[in-house]
């Protein structure tokens, strides 16, 4: 169940597997309770891939248990953030909500030496997405 007073942030890339999964992570850790997160994919993979988990446990991160999940309309409905990483035209659009592309690079087929400053941009952004959550007038 949804709580009406804790913002909801979606993160969205193509296989759910990587950028997305990070940044859920990231905001999961950093927020703790403050924030609902959810993340999900246009075209999910079968597993989160292995690199990002290694790199996301180097920071103290387990994410070995996540799994990638189907982009729904609910989702969307859902959160007051939607956060797209690629994804492109498949993230469907709705009124009141707060859309935020960010163009970072895709760490599918990569090893974690590459995936490592991917994760290192993505948590520099999470924690402007809480400093901008924080400061965010209630409705």
């Amino acid at each position: 169940m949804t709580d009406p007073r804790k913002p909801s942030v979606l993160f969205v890339c193509v296989h759910n597997a990587g950028r997305s999964q990070m940044a859920a992570a990231f905001l999961t850790h950093l927020a703790q309770d403050k924030v609902e997160v959810r993340s999900a994919g246009s075209a999910p993979a079968h597993a989160v891939n292995p690199a990002v988990v290694e790199a996301m446990a180097e920071v103290g991160i387990d994410i070995s248990a996540q799994r990638p999940k189907v982009l729904t309309t609910e989702a969307v409905q859902a959160s007051d953030y939607v956060i797209t990483m690629g994804c492109g035209d498949a993230c469907p659009i709705f009124p009141g909500k707060k859309y935020l592309d960010w163009a970072l690079e895709d760490p599918a087929g990569q090893g974690v030496e590459s995936v490592r400053p991917i994760r290192d941009r993505i948590k520099t952004r999470i924690e402007a997405l809480i400093a901008e959550i924080d400061t965010a007038p209630e409705d």
